[in-house]
């Protein structure tokens, strides 16, 4: 465009529509949402920039506005931009360059969603384990807990023992269909527990030990049989996880 702006290198239309086709339930807004994400992780827009206009870039990606506009309000959702009435949209955040090393273009978006599934399932799975729980069950869940102190004593990625801590609260719910479909999702899961575990191992002992203790706070209340608190706790630790990935340094929430 001879419109005297710094040219934008976004991939050509058949790119995005292709990543689309060949990764069966990812949306064409998913591929323009990560290509956009990707620019602003690299800085290509700075925080406080105004984004091209939606002509601009739906032009650009070789997409419909209505495609463009889906993937700006999953980046609105995600607190990356924010939209001014009558102004366009803005960066409001930067994600860490990290985030790209350690989710390549191709899984964020299917990360994101996998963090929406989680704080559901396993949020409701927290309220009936606290009140159907074992005391082996509870024992299983301690163990796990454990073991993730352990690894943030020494410094150890500690994806395993996340993933067990989790697995034993939905298995302690005694309901089979929450096991279930955690389980269906279970690879998905697995990419986002590592993506947050290496980032957190790039922060601060203090940051660890914050993120620990959301795990404490899961324990207690099942724990005590709490289970309006263990839903809040569960809720709020993995939303916080999704809050650190895609929102940058937000401090230690």
């Amino acid at each position: 465009m001879a419109t005297g702006k710094r040219a934008i290198e976004f991939p050509q239309a058949a790119a995005p529509v292709r990543a689309a086709r060949d990764t069966g339930d990812r949306t064409l807004a998913d591929t323009v949402y990560e290509s956009v994400l990707s620019r602003i992780v690299k800085g290509d827009f700075a925080v406080g920039e105004k984004l091209p206009t939606e002509h601009e870039l739906s032009l650009e990606m070789g997409v419909s506005r209505p495609v463009l506009r889906q993937a700006l309000k999953q980046l609105r959702e995600d607190g990356v931009v924010v939209s001014r009435q009558g102004s366009g949209s803005f960066v409001r955040r930067k994600p860490e360059e990290a985030v790209l090393d350690f989710a390549p273009i191709g899984s964020i978006a299917d990360i994101q969603r996998t963090f929406e599934f989680r704080a559901a399932i396993e949020g409701e799975a927290a309220f009936l384990a606290a009140q159907r729980r074992s005391e082996r069950e509870l024992r299983q869940i301690q163990q796990a807990l454990e073991e993730l102190d352990r690894c943030v004593r020494t410094g150890e990625l500690g994806v395993d023992a996340d993933e067990a801590f989790h697995s034993a609260v939905c298995a302690a719910s005694d309901n089979h269909y929450f096991v279930s479909a955690r389980n269906s999702m279970k690879a998905n899961i697995l990419t986002g527990l590592n993506l947050t575990r290496n980032l957190s191992l790039t922060k601060s002992q203090e940051r660890l030990a914050m993120v620990q203790a959301e795990h404490d706070a899961i324990y207690e209340a099942i724990s005590e049989r709490d289970g309006d608190a263990a839903r809040r706790a569960m809720r709020s630790h993995i939303e916080n996880a999704r809050r650190r990935v895609f929102e940058g340094d937000i401090g230690h929430a």
